[in-house]
């Protein structure tokens, strides 16, 4: 940058900062929410129960978010999912989870999964991928990496 442009656009901030007409960053102008997810994992035989709430803690609505399911073994082909989701692979499931007001939950999520083979145990990642532009400065409550296994008991997240 040449030191005639410097200048210009030193004086042109500081006509900005003086007049108060000073561009805000976008990621400051960003509403901020707390998306947090919730429920339980169970494997037994060949089938895995997921039940899963979304939360939002607030301060500000989300219009959508979507969710992230990673499964660590593969899951049966052929299988029907909820209308909200679709497979992105034979071991991630994407689902939307609808508006999210500040203090308020989503519907439930309840998928009934058949793994390709027996599983003793597996893991499933659970995570917010989209927040449709909203900022989330606690990501701790929505990404949760769950030991499951085959007893049929609920591992809770």
């Amino acid at each position: 940058m040449t030191a005639m442009r410097k200048a210009l656009l030193g004086a042109a901030l500081a006509a900005a900062l003086v007049t108060g007409t000073a561009a805000v960053p976008a990621a400051a102008a960003a509403p901020e929410a707390d998306v947090a997810h919730h429920g339980h994992v169970s494997l037994w035989g060949r089938r895995l129960a997921v039940w899963l709430v979304s939360e939002n803690h607030g301060p500000s609505n989300v219009s959508h978010a979507t969710v992230r399911l990673a499964f660590s073994a593969p899951m049966a082909r052929g299988q029907e999912l909820p209308p909200a989701c679709l497979w992105s692979s034979d071991r991630v499931i994407s689902c939307r989870t609808g508006a999210l007001r500040a203090a308020g939950a989503a519907d439930e999520l309840a998928l009934d999964l058949r793994t390709a083979g027996r599983q003793d145990e597996l893991t499933v990642d659970i995570r917010t991928v989209w927040r449709d532009g909203v900022a989330d400065t606690n990501p701790r409550n929505d990404r949760h990496h769950v030991l499951v296994l085959a007893t049929g008991d609920p591992y809770v997240f």
